[in-house]
C-alpha cells in the first residue's frame, strides 16, 4: 500500500441472499483530501460506507487502513485508531447543553465517557478544550444552550465539533447535508472545508454543488460499482455520469430505498 493513501479498499464486495449491492470496489483515499462518494438511486453508495465503518461485514476483499488490514475489526476498534463516522454520535444526548456534549466526547478519549459520578472540578477541567472546539465550529455563543433546541444546521456543526473531539485522522461522513435549506447549506459545506486542514474526509454526499465545492477526488458508483473517478470537472464531463443520473429506473429507486434495511436483516441472518 502506497503512503499516499490513508485508505485502501481491494475488491470489496457485499453480496446479500441473490442480490450483490457492491462488486470489485477499488478506492484509495489519499491523505489530507476531501474524497466524495456519490451515486444515483442503487449505487450502494451506502452499502459502501457501511462496510467502511464495519457497521457491515464484507463478502470478499479487504479494507487497509494506514496499510493494516482492518476489514475484520469492530467499529469501536477503528474508532480508536482514528477512523470516526460522524453524524451518528452528538444526538446521543439530546437534553444536556451544547458544551456538555463536547465535553463527553472529550471524556471518551481517556475512557471514561460514562463517569458521570467524576468530580466537577475534573470534568470542568475538560471545559477549556470544549470551547476550543465549539469555537472552532462557531458554536461559542451557544456552549449553554440545550441541544435540542439548537437550529437544525447548528445541530450539524455540533456532530463536527464531537467527532473533532475524539481526534480522528479519518473522518466518514454520511450525507452530511441532507434535509438541510440552502443557508445551512453553505454553513456545514464551508466548516467541513474549514475542519478538514490536517486530515482527510471521506464523505457521501447527494448535492452535486457540495461535491463541486468541497472534494478533491470524486469516485462515482453505479450499481455497486465504480463508473469513474477523478476530479468534479472530469467526472461532470463524463457522458455515462450524465446518462447514470439521468436514467435510474423505478426498479432501480426501489433497490435503493429498501437497501438499508436489506444489509440489516441479511447481516443479522449472517449471510
Amino acid at each position: 500500500m502506497s503512503a499516499d493513501y490513508v485508505l485502501q479498499t481491494i475488491d470489496l464486495r457485499k453480496d446479500f441472499k441473490g442480490f450483490t449491492a457492491v462488486e470489485d470496489v477499488n478506492l484509495n483515499i489519499e491523505r489530507g483530501t476531501i474524497h466524495a462518494l456519490i451515486g444515483p438511486n442503487g449505487a450502494g453508495k451506502t452499502t459502501v460506507f457501511n462496510l467502511l465503518t464495519k457497521f457491515l461485514t464484507p463478502t470478499t476483499g479487504k479494507i487497509l487502513y494506514n496499510g493494516t488490514d482492518i476489514t475484520a475489526m469492530e467499529p469501536a476498534a477503528i474508532a480508536r485508531m482514528g477512523v470516526i463516522r460522524s453524524f451518528q454520535i452528538s444526538a446521543v444526548f439530546p437534553h444536556l447543553s451544547v458544551l456538555e456534549n463536547v465535553r463527553v466526547s472529550l471524556q471518551r478519549t481517556e475512557g471514561n465517557s460514562f463517569h458521570f459520578w467524576k468530580s466537577e472540578k475534573i470534568l470542568d477541567g475538560l471545559n477549556d478544550r470544549a470551547m476550543e472546539l465549539l469555537e472552532s465550529v462557531g458554536l461559542q455563543e451557544y456552549a449553554d444552550t440545550v441541544t435540542v433546541d439548537l437550529p437544525y444546521g447548528r445541530k450539524r456543526a455540533l456532530e463536527i465539533a464531537t467527532t473533532l473531539a475524539l481526534e480522528p485522522e479519518l473522518m466518514l461522513l454520511d450525507e452530511p447535508t441532507q434535509g438541510m435549506g440552502h443557508e445551512d447549506i453553505d454553513l456545514v459545506a464551508d466548516l467541513i472545508k474549514k475542519v478538514s486542514v490536517g486530515r482527510t474526509i471521506l464523505m457521501v454526499e447527494h448535492n452535486l454543488h457540495v461535491v463541486s465545492k468541497l472534494a478533491d477526488k470524486i469516485t462515482v458508483l453505479q450499481r455497486g460499482a465504480i463508473l469513474t473517478e477523478g476530479d468534479y470537472q472530469t467526472v461532470s464531463a463524463d457522458p455515462r455520469v450524465r446518462e447514470a443520473y439521468m436514467g435510474v429506473s423505478e426498479d432501480e429507486e426501489v433497490i435503493d430505498s429498501s437497501d438499508k434495511a436489506k444489509a440489516v436483516a441479511a447481516e443479522e441472518a449472517d449471510v
